[in-house]
């Protein structure tokens, strides 16, 4: 990737033993001079991410993702490795890096006693602006996020998107070429998602690089433009949505039956694979990968209406990203992934 505005090669972070702290559900080890305890959270983890770009890094709880935000971010040290970001080392250069990025963590940094516009001046002026230069940018910055109306209001009144829009202005108020999200819409609902969706799109229209962690597949499904699967530390599988999805085998049919307790006799009768059929009882659903569309769809029906079996709906889709990730790990118990409903 010739233009990377994020390089990370082979980086590892541990924590535990002696002299740290357990990471956010790293995996435990033994280290290398045989010391029990040491927990890793990033291990000899690879990331490039190219500029102008939403990079998706995607992943269970405990996988790495916020560690690496925090290193990218100059908050945490790597043990080992090349991390840069805009081109800048992250631990030789950290000032340097600092002036070039934007940090949107997991919780809102906002005081809710004062108005949004307040907020976003306050802000400012941490960041060294003058008095007048906060209040423009402050004035640009809620017009920007479709928050005008409401500058004045304190920011108690504000809904859960209108609050995440308003900390994502604050992680703006320098322009930065880089920004961090990590997980932004975790506890919003499918509006307030939506809201926040809209307004990362609008950054990187705007030449913004975006390195995005999320737990909610169709989170990265909507907005990467390329994903990088993160688990015990390492990055898996890399590539676009539709590359990653392409790795399960192609289109799927899905069959929901109007009644649970035919399930098993669906699958005794479609001309499937018994094997490659995933059944979900609680959403009366068979589910199975396919090679030609169109036949398998009209053998998959005429089947049901020859063996008397009432089906509620017969579609073809392409995989999830719920898919992929069950495919590239094969431990779908561990996983704890949240599809948005």
């Amino acid at each position: 990737m010739a233009d990377a505005a994020i390089i990370v090669e082979d980086a590892h972070k541990t924590y535990g033993g002696k002299k740290g702290r357990k990471a956010e559900g790293a995996q435990g080890a033994e280290g290398g001079d045989g010391s029990k305890g040491v927990k890793k959270a990033l291990d000899g983890l690879d990331l490039r991410v190219a500029r102008g770009t939403v990079h998706g890094v995607l992943g269970p709880n405990g996988a790495g993702k916020t560690t690496l935000v925090r290193v990218l971010s100059t908050l945490l040290r790597p043990d080992s490795g090349r991390v840069e970001v805009a081109g800048y080392d992250v631990l030789s250069e950290a000032r340097a890096v600092r002036l070039r990025i934007g940090l949107l963590g997991q919780h809102a940094a906002l005081d809710e006693e004062l108005g949004g516009r307040q907020n976003l001046e306050m802000f400012g002026r941490l960041h060294h602006l003058g008095g007048r230069q906060a209040r423009v940018r402050a004035d640009e910055l809620l017009e920007r996020f479709d928050l005008a109306e409401t500058g004045r209001k304190p920011v108690r009144s504000y809904s859960g998107g209108m609050r995440r829009r308003l900390d994502l202005a604050a992680s703006l108020v320098t322009a930065p070429e880089i920004l961090f999200l990590d997980e932004p819409t975790t506890g919003l609902d499918p509006r307030g998602r939506a809201e926040v969706w809209s307004a990362v799109r609008s950054l990187v229209g705007g030449g913004t690089t975006v390195l995005l962690t999320t737990q909610y597949l169709e989170e990265a499904d909507q907005l990467a433009d390329r994903v990088s699967v993160v688990d015990r530390g390492r990055v898996i599988a890399d590539g676009t949505p539709d590359e990653l999805k392409s790795r399960t085998g192609g289109d799927r049919i899905d069959v929901v039956l109007r009644d649970a307790g035919q399930l098993g006799a669906a699958v005794a009768l479609l001309p499937l694979p018994a094997a490659d059929v995933r059944v979900d009882t609680d959403r009366r659903l068979l589910s199975a990968p396919v090679t030609d569309r169109m036949t398998a769809l009209s053998g998959v029906v005429r089947a049901l209406e020859e063996g008397g079996i009432d089906a509620e709906d017969v579609a073809l889709r392409r995989p999830t990203l719920d898919e992929v990730f069950l495919h590239l790990t094969g431990d779908g118990d561990r996983l704890n992934v949240k599809e948005a409903v």
